[in-house]
């Protein structure tokens, strides 16, 4: 049987994508969580990027979230993507759309003051409004679970947490994104795709960023 061992951070979305792709697979693994801010030689050594996630497989280091769930994908029965070329494409372009909305989250939680947080917002809130016109409910594709759903597991994600802030205005307040979110977050892969605690630590990280987010998550908490 191959080995897979992916390496890593608590709060990493990224690695979220390779977990699910994982469970929806029902491969074993091991996991190993590491801190980013002090990282082992060890894994310096073996990752080029310097950045989680890596899985190490057969003596082999595969690294880059995406390409990592895609290979998961191709080396077990069945697939995540969609058969046609031409819908798998389509599905391939919105996760990258995605990629694109998670950096406008980190743009978001980074902004240093209320005029440039409500532009970012705004930015955040646009690209939701976009992908709503290409869901089919209950999930992106109708009612199969795809790997671009276990994607967008990982915004929603974020989102559930920002939403307990109870300065946080909500960036999804449209019936066909909400039952999305929903459907796709009932999911046992997506639930279970982040270590205990989870929650817990990004509000602490995003309390400790000295941005303007912090001043939002400190007075309800």
């Amino acid at each position: 049987m191959q080995d897979f061992h992916l390496i890593s951070h608590h709060l990493c979305p990224y690695v979220q994508r390779a977990v699910i792709v994982l469970t929806e697979k029902d491969i074993a693994h091991k996991r190993t969580y590491i801190d980013l801010s002090n990282k082992p030689d060890w894994f310096k050594k073996i990752s080029p990027l310097g950045k989680v996630p890596i899985l190490e497989t057969e003596g082999a280091v595969v690294f880059e979230s995406q390409i990592i769930a895609e290979y998961l994908d191709e080396i077990t029965p069945g697939s995540l993507h969609p058969s046609d070329p031409l819908q798998k494409a389509h599905h391939r372009s919105w996760i990258e759309f995605g990629s694109q909305t998670l950096n406008a989250i980190a743009v978001l939680y980074s902004a240093k003051d209320a005029d440039t947080y409500d532009e970012k917002h705004q930015t955040l809130a646009d690209k939701l409004i976009r992908i709503e016109q290409e869901i089919d409910a209950p999930f992106f594709a109708g009612e199969t679970f795809h790997i671009i759903d276990g994607v967008w597991g990982t915004i929603f994600r974020y989102l559930d947490v920002f939403d307990t802030i109870q300065a946080f205005q909500s960036v999804t307040n449209s019936a066909k994104l909400t039952a999305w979110r929903s459907a796709v977050m009932a999911r046992a892969s997506v639930g279970g795709a982040t270590p205990e605690g989870y929650q817990g630590r990004l509000m602490n990280f995003l309390k400790n960023k000295n941005t303007h987010i912090s001043t939002l998550v400190l007075p309800s908490t």
